[in-house]
């Protein structure tokens, strides 16, 4: 019976294919040549029973099997490799490759304080790293894709645990000849009729600066008038781009201190003030999928990204 099994190899080889359309580049992918990988889809084609692949003048499609084959070889792959994982954290955490997403406003800023401890306590660890917004990140971890990745926090997705790293507080750059430059002490209700500029639709950023600005609005009374608190003419990619629209001029904006540290704003000659407590703010934190066989290890990873950020 186990001789009509097909390989993982094979299985590798349908997988890419489905990816790239073309046995060529398949191939290239797959790193063999092409007849190598047209003979291992041919042999997972007589295993199985059924054809898996037209092939065609202009390229090669999966047939309905194909499809329905290749969905079971992508759980059957995450799944052996979830075994390795396993096998070697047992015996040795934190060592080999390491899959870890980062979003964008917290990568440039974070993982040159981290990296270097990081590869001093796990010199076996090899990070493999990728920037991308947190729902893209999500659904990386969702698809085994990730193993773990780095967030802000609160973020809820069903199936993914969470834990706070460290708190990330907002604080607020303007131009010097902003209305608030001299506020002291300066406090969020005095957001209640100020349009901030921010980062685009799609950043989780974004979200928590909102949800400081709702609260200045609860906050300034029931009678108050709640105006827009995001500017809808004007939307930056980049935390880098948007503290060259406040240098212009434009408006005001909330920068966490993780950037601000990180050097963001450095010599632009902007106007950073801290709000008065309670510290508005956003956390940091490491998420991974639940079930996963590397959750153990990025349990590890977050204490060790938490330690490497403490004060000394």
């Amino acid at each position: 019976m186990s001789a009509n099994l097909p390989t993982l190899r094979q299985l590798q080889f349908l997988i890419v294919l489905a990816e790239h359309g073309n046995f060529s580049r398949a191939a290239e992918a797959a790193h063999v040549t092409q007849p190598t990988l047209s003979a291992g889809i041919k042999e997972l084609e007589l295993s199985l029973g059924t054809t898996l692949v037209e092939r065609g003048a202009r390229g090669a499609s999966l047939t309905p099997a194909g499809e329905a084959a290749a969905a079971r070889a992508r759980t059957i792959l995450t799944e052996a490799e979830d075994l390795v994982h396993a096998a070697r954290a047992a015996g040795e955490p934190l060592a080999g490759q390491f899959r870890l997403g980062v979003i964008p406003t917290i990568a440039p800023f974070l993982l040159p304080r981290v990296l270097p401890a990081l590869r001093s306590e796990f010199a076996q660890l090899e990070l493999f790293l990728r920037e991308d917004l947190t729902p893209r990140l999500v659904d990386a971890l969702k698809e085994r894709r990730l193993d773990a990745a780095l967030i802000a926090l609160p973020y809820e997705a069903a199936g993914i645990e969470t834990r706070s790293i460290a708190m990330d507080e907002f604080l607020f750059a303007c131009a010097p000849g902003h209305k608030l430059a001299d506020a002291n002490p300066l406090s969020p209700v005095m957001l209640a009729d100020e349009s901030l500029l921010l980062l685009e639709d799609g950043h989780c950023l974004r979200d928590h600066a909102l949800s400081v600005c709702s609260t200045s609005h609860s906050a300034s009374g029931p009678g108050s008038a709640r105006a827009d608190a995001a500017r809808s003419d004007f939307a930056a990619t980049s935390l880098h781009t948007l503290v060259q629209m406040v240098r212009s001029g434009l408006g005001a904006t909330l920068l966490p201190r993780l950037a601000v540290d990180g050097g963001v704003a450095e010599g632009l000659g902007l106007v950073i003030k801290p709000f008065d407590p309670p510290v508005a703010g956003r956390e940091i934190g490491m998420a991974w999928r639940r079930g996963s066989a590397r959750a153990e290890e990025a349990a590890k990873l977050s204490g060790a990204v938490k330690a490497a950020l403490a004060p000394r």
